[in-house]
């Protein structure tokens, strides 16, 4: 959500007068204090009302700040109200439990004082699981990657690559206890990112499986590659929990990796099947061995051929100046249903 609203930001000051109030998280990587929240809070309120003129939209980064919402109605004319929903921002009422009742809860109260607010999804599974909290107004803006290596084709491993969080509707314990057993004794797998659930971890008893720890840009651009496949096999879990985008899905076809991934959640939107990756059923073992064995069978103009294309069409596809295009259609629409113009 931080990278999304800094390059999002950045992008758009380009094409609209753009006055930006951001909370950074810790130098340490965790998110704000509650005081530090409550105290930006309180000067984004005391600024909004010192303006002699309201904007003329006030976009808010996340669904759980939609109290900034209210703000719009200490204006004349009133401004129109966008909110982006990355995932877990419309979907934690889902995991259930006290926390989870309270949080839908909330984001219901949100909907019903904002209710002509528009939310701009980051997928059309997040739009869904946002309307079961009662946000009607919903447009979808796939998001994008900086991450970009060199347009040759690069030589390939025989291992298969993950990264990301390790928790489980991710997959990648899944994968490496359904999956990896079918596959050629030769073929590993690597895996990069953090161990953020105690029961992925063990992934690290399969004699089959490198782990990498987390990886700087660099390091990950090499790794997306030089992999055979890299694979996003998530599940579908119980708890309902779900995947709002996948950007490794479009982070390694951008830098010449051939992805497979779940044809779950929101990367049914990160993959552009059979152009920049391939779409594999969730949860089905015998799927994966199939796909991943006809990847391992291509000779070598047959794979060039393929990423000379993905990783152009990924470029463009999943470009930061296109999701700003994007988004600026969706603010003259708000504008104009409020009966004003940018």
């Amino acid at each position: 959500m931080e990278t999304y609203s800094a390059r999002l930001t950045g992008e758009l000051a380009r094409r609209v007068n753009l006055d930006l109030a951001a909370l950074p998280g810790r130098a340490n990587g965790l998110p704000p204090t509650a005081w530090s929240i409550l105290g930006f809070a309180a000067g984004v309120a005391r600024d909004y009302l010192r303006r002699k003129e309201p904007p003329a939209i006030i976009h808010i980064g996340d669904m759980a700040c939609w109290p900034f919402a209210l703000l719009a109605r200490f204006g004349n004319p009133r401004p129109a109200v966008l909110l982006s929903a990355h995932g877990t921002d419309v979907s934690y009422h889902r995991r259930g439990g006290w926390k989870g009742r309270l949080y839908g809860a909330y984001l219901r109260l949100g909907a019903w004082l904002n209710r002509n607010a528009t939310v701009i999804a980051n997928s059309s599974a997040t739009a869904r699981v946002a309307a079961e909290s009662g946000w009607l107004g919903v447009a979808v803006v796939p998001l994008a990657t900086d991450l970009a290596g060199s347009a040759s084709v690069p030589p390939h491993g025989r291992h298969l690559l993950f990264a990301g969080r390790l928790i489980e509707q991710k997959g990648c314990l899944w994968f490496v206890r359904n999956v990896l057993p079918l596959l050629p004794p030769e073929i590993r797998l690597k895996v990069a990112g953090p161990i953020w659930a105690k029961a992925e971890a063990a992934i690290l008893d399969d004699p089959r499986v490198d782990y990498l720890g987390s990886l700087d840009k660099d390091a990950l651009v090499a790794e997306y590659r030089n992999a055979l496949c890299v694979i996003v096999p998530n599940i579908e879990p119980a708890s309902g929990e779900f995947e709002g985008f996948g950007l490794v899905a479009v982070e390694a076809s951008a830098v010449g990796g051939v992805v497979l991934a779940s044809a779950t959640g929101g990367l049914v939107e990160a993959v552009i099947d059979g152009e920049t990756g391939f779409l594999v059923p969730p949860g089905d073992p015998p799927a994966w061995r199939d796909k991943i064995a006809k990847v391992a069978a291509w000779d070598e103009t047959r794979r060039s051929e393929y990423l000379t294309a993905a990783i152009a069409r990924s470029r463009q596809a999943y470009s930061w100046g296109r999701v700003a295009d994007d988004v600026v259609k969706i603010y003259d629409g708000a504008l104009a249903a409020e009966g004003q113009v940018r």
